[in-house]
């Protein structure tokens, strides 16, 4: 199977009508070659486009779970933009589950999220955008899809707080955030916040491998993870205080906020 039998580039120009012509379990393979593409002119204006507005309307309901298996086995693809697309794809698989139930079954959405909770914080490539590649956004394509896996696995949001705190407090990269990563994360953060049911230690809790990571912290450079860290920190301090658009505020966003700034003053010991 190749990606010939489909032109992605033509369809994204047709704003994507749907390939009738080509049953919904081919249409999965053909995805599959395209997301792992070099070219984001098929990657990401095309396949990646294109999945997701099928996946949104529907036409894609009967595949959900092949396409939400087949992108949960690009976390270990060789190739960076594969990996880092994945997320992308189970995010618009999650969010088409979450508003129709039944579509997904909860161990197909608990299998991806153990594959994406064991990629997330060790993907080392965490570059914004590449001038051959593309956008490949791990980080933020990542923060999406914590935010999609808490609309179906909601038990599961102190496990995604803490992944999300793993991920910024990594230390593996050189990369410093500068394709608002951290707006990303923060917005992620907020909406795994957003449910019923968290204590208030629950809330706080992730709080403690940021400030495990931080401790000890001592004069010189700030290395690239504690810088994308504060930025991160900074980000969530003011989505809690503003809240996201037609959402408002979580349950406990004042107390978060308070332990975010605690650990601000780390870096800004001149903060009231």
């Amino acid at each position: 199977m190749t990606a010939a039998l489909v032109d992605w580039p033509s369809l994204a120009a047709d704003r994507f009508p749907y390939p009738a012509h080509l049953p919904a379990s081919r249409l999965v393979d053909e995805l599959a070659v395209a997301l792992v593409s070099r070219d984001p002119g098929v990657r990401d204006d095309g396949a990646y486009a294109a999945a997701a507005h099928w996946i949104r309307e529907g036409r894609l309901d009967a595949v959900l779970e092949a396409l939400g298996d087949s992108a949960a086995g690009r976390f270990s693809h060789r190739e960076v933009q594969a990996r880092t697309f994945a997320p992308l794809i189970l995010s618009a698989v999650l969010t088409r589950a979450a508003a129709v139930p039944g579509l997904v079954p909860q161990e197909a959405a608990e299998r991806w999220c153990a594959a994406f909770s064991a990629w997330y914080p060790q993907e080392r490539d965490t570059r914004g955008w590449d001038d051959s590649l593309g956008w490949l956004h791990a980080v933020a394509h990542g923060a999406d899809a914590v935010a999609a896996f808490v609309q179906v696995l909601p038990h599961r949001r102190s496990d995604l707080l803490e992944l999300c705190a793993r991920r910024v407090t990594a230390s593996q990269t050189e990369y410093r955030y500068v394709q608002l990563e951290d707006a990303r994360l923060a917005r992620a953060l907020v909406r795994v916040l957003q449910g019923p049911g968290l204590t208030s230690g629950e809330a706080t809790g992730w709080l403690d491998v940021v400030a495990e990571a931080l401790d000890g912290g001592g004069p010189g450079p700030v290395p690239a993870w504690a810088f994308n860290t504060f930025a991160t920190l900074q980000s969530l301090h003011l989505h809690l205080t503003r809240g996201i658009a037609d959402e408002g505020l979580p349950p406990h966003a004042e107390a978060v906020a308070t332990r975010v700034a605690e650990l601000l003053r780390l870096p800004y010991y001149w903060l009231a």
